[in-house]
């Protein structure tokens, strides 16, 4: 098969895999240096650096061969699906000629498992090795781990690649069980912990070989089966305390043809996925807790994003001064994210915050005035219900345009 043609087959493949962010990596660059290649680039809108740039990756799989038969994939073992396979030279031939044309600035490289999950961790580790030390690539790499490969493959898998990742795939242990029997929850944890023993040893020992400095990450399938946004939610909290995971990827599920009877025919909402992926930030980045998003079981709202959604629950800290609270509580007022928070903090040490201040500082106006007190502004209905305040606010649904630029003023 042409080179072409297995590329078109292997990145269509790899799109199902969402886990590609190169946010964490070290900036690098081959400016009088040996070598090419960097983390600073800019191309393609694939992945984003850690100034928030968007740079491209070369998005593919090794192969979409695969022994293993989970039921949610594409490439499953009894799927009726195109197969191709790279060798180890045709990626490295690949990935240096794509950069050298300026179509690309790092490679995100997964695979099926072919042959035995070492086997094929040797031949990701080898496209890794060859493209560091002999082509002297300093663009970023992230690596797919196979849980049950030899640790030794993966902590070598770590000093070529600026990040790893372990996809869990799915939230609980019985539905691993039941849509893919061949793997096992407690293999992909053990890869987890491998990986974290190594990244806490690289933080104790700065002088150590490098080790996968932009972390690891994992994925998980968002209605595949039915545990809902309450479990989801909880696991992603479990796996960023007990394995410091950057990020944890959700995936809504997407139906292919002639899928097995035990995944659903239809796909989940995407504002489903959405949601999941806003709630997550702030379990990361503001200090909510799972429990506090979703008390019990259930769903995320749809119709209001989560913050919100905590906001309307807890009428009892609100309308909140926004010249007392502190910056934790400045952050979960709607409307106002992490830099205001610590914006007013900062106005509030040379005179009083005003309603306008905050308009100045591009808050959303709109969100948070029922929820604020300025030292010139109270919410004119504060004892409004809840439920009144949700219908005013909730997001309404929107026909898309399919030709834009004819709509309106070009």
């Amino acid at each position: 098969m042409e080179t072409i043609a297995k590329l078109d087959i292997l990145a269509d493949a790899a799109k199902y895999d969402a886990s590609c962010a190169s946010s964490g990596a070290p900036k690098r660059s081959s400016i009088g240096k040996a070598g090419m290649g960097a983390t600073t680039g800019t191309g393609i809108c694939h992945s984003y650096t850690p100034d928030g740039r968007c740079i491209s990756l070369l998005k593919i799989l090794l192969t979409n061969f695969c022994v293993y038969d989970c039921q949610y994939c594409v490439n499953r073992r009894s799927s009726n699906v195109p197969r191709a396979r790279f060798s180890v030279e045709e990626v490295v031939r690949l990935t240096t000629d794509f950069y050298l044309r300026n179509y690309i600035d790092g490679l995100f490289l997964s695979s099926g498992i072919i042959q035995s999950p070492d086997y094929t961790m040797e031949q990701l580790v080898a496209i890794a090795q060859q493209l560091r030390e002999v082509h002297q690539f300093r663009g970023y790499i992230h690596l797919k781990t196979i849980p049950d490969a030899d640790p030794r493959l993966i902590e070598l898998a770590g000093r070529y690649a600026d990040r790893l990742s372990v996809n869990i795939e799915l939230p609980t242990a019985a539905s691993v069980e039941r849509l893919a029997p061949e793997k096992k929850v407690q293999t992909i944890k053990l890869a987890m912990a491998s990986i974290r023993r190594r990244l806490d040893e690289k933080a104790e020992e700065p002088r150590a070989p490098k080790f996968a400095p932009s972390g690891q990450s994992t994925q998980m399938i968002v209605g595949a089966d039915a545990t809902d946004d309450s479990t989801i939610l909880h696991t992603a909290e479990t796996l960023y305390s007990s394995y410091r995971l950057k990020r944890v990827y959700y995936s809504a599920f997407s139906p292919i043809p002639q899928s097995p009877k035990t995944v659903p025919l239809k796909p989940p909402p995407m504002l489903r996925e959405h949601r999941l992926y806003q709630a997550d930030f702030l379990v990361r980045s503001y200090g909510f807790e799972a429990g506090e998003l979703l008390p019990g079981s259930g769903n995320l709202a749809l119709d209001i994003d989560p913050k919100l959604a905590w906001a309307l629950s807890h009428r009892e800290h609100f309308p909140m001064d926004v010249n007392r609270a502190d910056r934790s509580m400045l952050a979960r007022i709607p409307g106002i994210g992490l830099r205001n928070a610590e914006r007013i903090v900062q106005l509030r040490m040379s005179r009083r915050v005003r309603y306008a201040d905050l308009a100045r500082m591009r808050c959303s106006m709109d969100k948070l005035k029922p929820f604020i007190v300025t030292a010139d502004y109270r919410p004119a209905h504060d004892t409004i219900s809840s439920e009144s305040l949700r219908r005013q606010m909730a997001e309404k649904p929107a026909q898309l345009d399919l030709f834009p630029a004819l709509s309106g003023d070009a």
